[in-house]
């Protein structure tokens, strides 16, 4: 469901958050919503159960469609699966028990392979994966509705006529729209400073999704024709969801788990290459070591999971102020690290300034106070400060300790003269000098 950074920190009672009920840990406009959904899930399955005769044909069907789901879970439980919301191409199964059986296999089709990835794969806390058997048996059941009401006799699917597997295509469109959007309300639910398009789409989803419902339309037209013939797409299937697990963990070694930006040894990989370019091209280049002000009071005073969402909260903060090719990181603890390529000290200063008030508008809310903190930084630019990322490293730290030195909340360049922040009409605090 929603990764561990999407989660809220707040609690009721810390039993619960640490016990057997993590839900009732969550916002209460979470714990409603996932309710909700899971409820009319159950509701939909107790009336679809009373109006569908159960046929042995239908039941051989959906028992192979489960069966191949969990080949392809088996084969690739070695692999693990990353924290959070990752993708899979199980839909490859319930697409078809969607467009060639009743609506009620589809809605149950989900449940026998999320109970299966709970013991064999990733152990998670089980209201994520009842909420995900819920969100995706309602979409393929909407989608199995739409498609029955149009296309009469399942048999028209794979008799090659164009019609049938139009509206399959478009009905696969809609179940990957519907689970789509189920998932991000839980997510924003969960943090409501989000951004949308972190749990929507961008252009690796949609490539993603429009692979697996082409794979989908086409099982259920090989399953149709026989059976049998479920043996000969199961290995390609099962191939495609090894690479793409495979590609999710590799990005998912390369990032924070707790911030999901850059963890200190991917960032240091990408700064050395833009480093290198800049060198070789002969562009600016600046480095802005960023460190969150009195962080261990944060935790010592509201707790570490209050700690950990301001962590959260600033990595989000750096990266909606940044260009898409900057790099940043979390550079340990507290410590943020942002590479801007072709900034000169005019520019670096103006962005690390952005950032120093952005940070500082920002609220996290406590049980019972919003939490505020500030940042300080340290600037560095290249061929001014060091000729390499050690060097730069090393200046833009110097210049982040005479920061803190001068009071925090503040800006700061190696040996450049420094001066008091002035003092707003607000009096609030905070220049570069």
């Amino acid at each position: 469901m929603t990764a561990p950074s999407q989660t809220s920190a707040r609690t009721r009672d810390p039993i619960y958050s640490r016990g057997r009920w993590p839900l009732l840990a969550q916002p209460t406009t979470l714990v409603v919503y996932l309710g909700a959904v899971v409820a009319l899930a159950i509701a939909v399955i107790v009336v679809l159960a009373r109006q569908t005769p159960l046929v042995v044909p239908d039941l051989v069907m959906f028992a192979a469609l489960t069966g191949c789901g969990a080949v392809c879970i088996e084969a690739t439980r070695r692999l693990g699966m990353p924290a959070g919301v990752s993708r899979d191409l199980l839909s490859a199964w319930w697409l078809p028990a969607a467009f060639l059986l009743p609506p009620l296999y589809a809605v149950l089709a989900p449940i026998p392979l999320q109970i299966l990835l709970q013991l064999r794969v990733r152990a998670t806390v089980v209201y994520r994966r009842v909420f995900s058997a819920a969100a995706i048996g309602l979409a393929a059941g909407a989608a199995s509705a739409v498609f029955h009401r149009w296309v009469h006799d399942p048999d028209e699917l794979y008799g090659g006529s164009g019609g049938p597997i139009a509206v399959a295509a478009a009905c696969a469109v809609l179940f990957t729209v519907l689970n789509t959007a189920l998932i991000a309300v839980a997510a924003h639910a969960a943090d409501p400073e989000g951004r949308w398009g972190e749990v929507l789409w961008d252009r690796e989803r949609v490539l993603l999704d429009a692979v697996e419902l082409c794979l989908g339309v086409v099982v259920a037209v090989v399953c149709g024709l026989n059976l049998a013939l479920l043996l000969l797409v199961l290995p390609p299937v099962v191939l495609l969801q090894r690479s793409l697990l495979h590609a999710q963990l590799q990005a998912a070694a390369r990032t924070d788990p707790k911030t999901g930006l850059l963890n200190a040894a991917a960032w240091q990989r990408e700064a050395d290459t833009e480093i290198i370019r800049a060198q070789r091209t002969g562009v600016p280049l600046a480095l802005v070591l960023v460190d969150i002000d009195h962080f261990k009071r944060v935790n010592d005073t509201y707790g570490h999971l209050v700690g950990d969402q301001v962590l959260i909260q600033v990595a989000t903060t750096l990266r909606s102020q940044l260009r898409e090719y900057d790099v940043v990181g979390r550079f340990g603890g507290e410590e943020f690290v942002v590479l801007l390529p072709g900034a000169d000290v005019t520019e670096a200063r103006r962005v690390a300034e952005r950032l120093r008030r952005r940070v500082g508008r920002m609220a996290v809310s406590a049980e019972q106070a919003m939490v505020t903190v500030t940042v300080s930084a340290g600037v560095a630019i290249m061929n001014v400060h060091g000729e390499d990322l050690i060097e730069l490293l090393a200046a833009a730290d110097l210049a982040l300790y005479r920061a803190k030195e001068l009071g925090r909340d503040r800006i700061c360049l190696p040996a450049a003269p420094v001066a008091p922040p002035p003092r707003s009409a607000d009096g609030a605090t905070g220049a570069i000098p």
